[in-house]
């Protein structure tokens, strides 16, 4: 595609990728997951430039499937129908490469979105306890770490970046919550799980 970059306006050629799958080049999940495969380094300025464009991806082995269609796009009818053929897997529809980077960072720590959804809606409620500023904070999920499994979230406020170290625990019970209301699920399909999403069985 051909890119504009932010700092000096320049337009250069950038590579992109309409689909990925990770059995055919390995190497684009780690770049799909530190999010270097959508940036771009402008050759006259040397600016790192964010790149938005729609691709597929798609991990046969963790049979999940993710389809980044930015705006209000919805996959085609073809690939609806594609969807009952492929059994076991999990389809997911998001509206930015930082959603996808997001999704793919928490199938490969081996969560659920799902979850992960409720446990920070259950942080949100806490973080506003402190700072009713944090009500709506955008968390992002980034990595588990520690002996525990300490689930590292970053969101930003008055405009700072913040990380929040959440203990395992949140997790689980997030979990229990959604074991004990099976109608919380996504919808068939390339569903969206988001924020908006739980917002239609909780406030």
């Amino acid at each position: 595609m051909t890119a504009v970059c932010s700092h000096c306006g320049s337009s250069f050629e950038a590579q992109v990728y309409q689909s990925i799958n990770t059995a055919l080049d390995p190497s684009l999940k780690a770049r799909v997951r530190d999010g270097s495969i959508f940036v771009a380094e402008c050759p006259y300025c040397g600016t790192r430039n964010l790149l938005k464009y729609q691709t597929l991806y798609h991990d046969p082995e963790a049979k999940l499937m993710i389809w980044l269609l930015p705006g209000d796009a919805v996959p085609p009818q073809a690939a609806e129908e594609a969807v009952k053929q492929l059994e076991g897997y999990t389809f997911r529809l998001v509206r930015e490469a930082g959603e996808l980077i997001e999704k793919v960072n928490i199938f490969a720590s081996g969560l659920e979105d799902t979850v992960m959804e409720m446990c920070k809606w259950v942080t949100r409620r806490e973080l506003s306890a402190k700072n009713p500023q944090a009500a709506d904070a955008p968390l992002k999920f980034m990595r588990t770490e520690g002996a525990d499994n300490d689930i590292v979230m970053a969101f930003p406020l008055n405009g700072q970046m913040n990380v929040i170290n959440v203990g395992f625990n949140v997790y689980e019970d997030a979990r229990a919550i959604l074991s004990r209301n099976p109608a919380i699920a996504p919808d068939s399909g390339f569903a969206q799980v988001d924020h908006i999403w739980l917002s239609r069985f909780f406030r």
